[in-house]
């Protein structure tokens, strides 16, 4: 067991085997909580606004595709339906 010390500004440091153990590298972001009178920190990702929009939007059905060619899914955008793929020349 690793013992800590709050310093200044309420600041820890997480020993550096339970950073080796759990993978932690600077930057990575935690998840603060107090769980029956513990203090757990868990690795979160931060994920951009618009990618989770997205996520969203797959989990509720909310897709096309998937398409056999670029043009077929252009189609789909402009909302053309039934047409067939453009032959080459």
């Amino acid at each position: 067991m690793s013992l800590v010390t709050v310093k200044n500004k309420f600041q820890v440091v997480i020993p550096h085997q339970v950073r080796k153990e759990i993978g932690v590298t600077v930057g990575d972001i935690f998840e603060a909580k107090v769980e029956r009178g513990r203090i757990t920190l868990t690795p979160k990702s931060v994920v951009d606004r618009a990618i989770a929009e997205g996520l969203e939007d797959v989990r509720k059905g909310r897709v096309r595709g998937p398409f056999k060619s670029a043009d077929e899914m252009i189609d789909s955008l402009k909302g053309r339906k039934g047409r067939t793929a453009r032959k080459a020349s």
